[in-house]
């Protein structure tokens, strides 16, 4: 009973200097956070009365932490809506070799390929005059790049000509049926629009637009590599580079023109 009653009371104390042990170790913890920080002046030059960031401080962390919370929402598949900008037509003899490449290539699915760069020629009846070429480019515009060139270029509504255009993408459903009116209303224009893609051809009013644009008389066709070469001799601003086809060009011509072919039949 007494050995019992020896364990027990140095149990007791060793319990104690643990204790005693964690309140030590407190103290000097507080003593350590207590102790003044020496800061340089360009530091107290950032700290306003009160201890209180200045202004250009506050909006960069306020800044800092937007960024933070936008990589995060990005990383979860959130995005922030973009504002676009204003609309803007540009015109121009011969186009920059990045547009040229990234724009006209012919891939099967256009991700990022958010404007539409539209080629033209135009030939006036009887050859009385030179051809008229140059190209037009748009992004995000209340007036496509297809609706434009009558409104800038083709203003004559009387005029006999044939119009041939090399266009990185196939009319929307909005311009199908703009263009469909125009030929309608001339009598004496003769279109003809090669396209480097086909703008969501799954979709059934993009289908609809084209089978009556053909009906109106214009000439719907896919370019062909040879095309894209005709395109970079004429209107691209290249300098002494020569045209290369990217491996897959003629690949996706015979695709494209498979189901342009589905579609008019």
């Amino acid at each position: 009973m007494a050995d019992r009653s020896n364990l027990l009371s140095v149990k007791k104390k060793n319990v104690e200097k643990k204790v005693e042990d964690k309140d030590k170790e407190k103290e000097k913890s507080l003593k350590k956070s207590k102790k003044p920080v020496n800061k340089t002046p360009q530091q107290e030059e950032k700290t306003v009365a009160g201890g209180q960031p200045d202004d250009a401080a506050a909006a960069a962390t306020a800044a800092a932490g937007e960024a933070a919370e936008g990589a995060n929402a990005e990383g979860n598949g959130d995005y922030q809506p973009i504002e676009l900008p204003p609309f803007e037509i540009v015109s121009g003899e011969r186009m920059s070799l990045f547009y040229f490449k990234f724009q006209f290539r012919n891939v099967e699915y256009s991700s990022g390929r958010n404007k539409t760069l539209l080629c033209y020629r135009v030939d006036t009846a009887g050859g009385s005059t030179e051809p008229l070429t140059g190209y037009m480019e748009d992004e995000h515009t209340t007036a496509h790049a297809e609706e434009a060139f009558f409104q800038q270029v083709l203003t004559n509504p009387s005029l006999d000509c044939d119009v041939t255009w090399y266009v990185s993408s196939s009319p929307c459903v909005a311009c199908a049926e703009k263009l469909t009116h125009v030929l309608r209303q001339r009598k004496k224009l003769r279109l003809r629009i090669l396209c480097s893609r086909l703008l969501q051809w799954e979709e059934p009013e993009i289908r609809e637009g084209l089978r009556a644009l053909n009906s109106a008389g214009c000439k719907l066709q896919i370019m062909k590599p040879s095309d894209f070469q005709l395109v970079w001799d004429t209107y691209v601003d290249k300098e002494a580079e020569n045209f290369a086809a990217w491996e897959d060009c003629k690949e996706n011509y015979e695709f494209y023109e498979e189901k342009l072919s589905e579609i008019l039949q």
